[in-house]
């Protein structure tokens, strides 16, 4: 199974950079299936709306991931509840609308999509580890292909989620800073591992908003309304995973295309 998953989606830049690639990608690559983080999708990069989703789900995305902004947006909670291609963390509090995983049909088999949220700068969520436990426990054998989102801050409890799941799952890739790393590595057992996706949207920014914004946030420290400017430069940053049939993961490559990087190097 070849699994594409982009990073968080920021605002109309990220929307726009997504509509200009992602056919691309998917020619490109040809996934089974295509999963994106769009928890910053709206105009001020805090959560998502119906009608967003719909333009995702039009371009061929299959599954959304979310993150901690994930009920910014008020009128998008109905639509969370009952859209199960939509994943919300799953260590939110008991009574959070939606589901923290979903199940989807992809290369003739069936692949499970989590979210999670990381606890380090983050909030009071609930345990991740524990939560994953549970996850797994209720997924059983129903597939061996599982996929994995961490939406979390400190590149360790991204790594010690990864290492405490490997051979579990067939994925942990990490989102939320917006800014790739270059670890990524198959673990023992066969989990594909990158602490961070990275981010579709807004280059000349700093972590898809507006820099003058948040340089005057660190020289001030007063509060900051941030934006997400509004430009034709953007970036996509996402990555490939191959799997086998036991749900292993073989193969892992990123993706990075900016102004610096564009399409045409890497084809």
């Amino acid at each position: 199974m070849r699994i594409l998953f982009l990073g968080d989606i920021v605002g109309h830049p990220g929307k726009q950079a997504v509509e200009q690639w992602l056919p691309k990608l998917i020619r490109h690559h040809q996934p089974d299936i295509v999963i994106a983080n769009a928890e910053n999708m709206a105009p001020n990069g805090r959560g998502i709306t119906e009608r967003m989703a719909d333009v995702l789900f039009d371009l061929e995305v299959d599954i959304l991931t979310m993150g901690n902004h994930v009920f910014d947006q008020r009128d998008a909670l109905p639509f969370i509840a009952e859209d199960r291609r939509v994943v919300r963390p799953a260590n939110f509090p008991d009574g959070a609308p939606g589901a923290g995983y979903t199940l989807c049909k992809a290369a003739g088999d069936q692949i499970a999509v989590i979210n999670i949220l990381g606890r380090a700068f983050m909030g009071d969520y609930d345990d991740p580890f524990r939560t994953l436990d549970r996850l797994l426990a209720e997924i059983g054998n129903t597939t061996r292909h599982i996929f994995v989102d961490v939406h979390a801050e400190a590149t360790s409890e991204k790594a010690a989620i990864a290492h405490y799941l490997a051979g579990r799952v067939s994925a942990v890739v990490g989102t939320h800073t917006h800014v790739q790393t270059a670890d990524d590595r198959i673990l023992p057992g066969g989990t594909a591992f990158l602490s961070d996706v990275g981010m579709c949207g807004p280059y000349d920014a700093i972590i898809g908003f507006t820099k003058d914004l948040v340089i005057q946030r660190f020289l001030t420290q007063m509060p900051t309304r941030f934006e997400v400017p509004q430009t034709d430069l953007t970036q996509v940053h996402g990555v490939v995973i191959d799997t086998d049939s036991n749900g292993r993961a073989v193969k892992i490559e990123r993706i990075s295309i900016t102004p610096d990087r564009p399409w045409s190097t890497f084809q």
